[in-house]
């Protein structure tokens, strides 16, 4: 396949379960037995949180290959200010198609689309050794602290990017996360009824 080929556009409400069970492809035994993110993304398109304005598809010859999507959320600084920042994902590819180049594309092009729309930063948890080539870094390099984790704790996972330089200069503070991401597993467990019977398993490098 040719990433040439590769088209990035708003996702269209006809292919919301489409698109989740693309999701559930990608992140099935990823990080865990099984995977909520298919659940999550469900559950995220009704917060108001929501940028429906950068909630992207990917699709190659008719066929929906990958998607990313975009929170509001903040930083509550030392200062007392508020910082609107955005957070973002899950995003997936699938999975014969990883690690070929097409979720870079997907996530360079939605976070130019963020920077147009005049979002000043994205924060997130992620791997540096991808994201980095995005331009992210660890997120204490700016200043801002992840909320509930203890001083001291491994916070590698933090990850920020300024899509306006200087957006974040001056400020320190701690990042939180939309409450949308924060589902039940007894509720993931209903919803996953609605799709194709996959089995969970453990294995090795799972985070949960």
């Amino acid at each position: 396949m040719n990433k040439n080929d590769a088209v990035i556009r708003l996702e269209k409400t006809e292919e919301y379960r489409e698109v989740e069970n693309l999701v559930r492809e990608s992140f099935w035994n990823v990080y865990r037995p099984g995977c909520s993110e298919h659940y999550v993304i469900h559950v995220l398109r009704d917060d108001p949180a929501f940028v429906k304005d950068l909630d992207f598809v990917m699709e190659q010859n008719g066929r929906l290959i990958g998607q990313n999507m975009f929170m509001k959320t903040r930083i509550d600084a030392d200062d007392g200010r508020t910082i609107p920042v955005l957070t973002m994902g899950p995003i997936g590819i699938i999975p014969e198609l990883k690690r070929r180049g097409y979720g870079k594309m997907l996530l360079d092009h939605s976070l130019e689309k963020a920077r147009e729309l005049g979002f000043g930063a994205v924060l997130f948890e992620g791997n540096i050794g991808f994201y980095g080539k995005s331009g992210f870094d660890y997120a204490r390099k700016f200043g801002i602290r992840y909320h509930d984790l203890p001083e001291g704790a491994d916070d590698s996972f933090f990850l920020c990017k300024e899509l306006i330089p200087g957006y974040l200069a001056g400020i320190t503070g701690v990042y939180q996360t939309p409450t949308g991401y924060y589902v039940n597993d007894s509720d993931v467990d209903e919803f996953d009824k609605q799709f194709p019977y996959r089995e969970k398993l453990r294995l090795p490098g799972q985070l949960f």
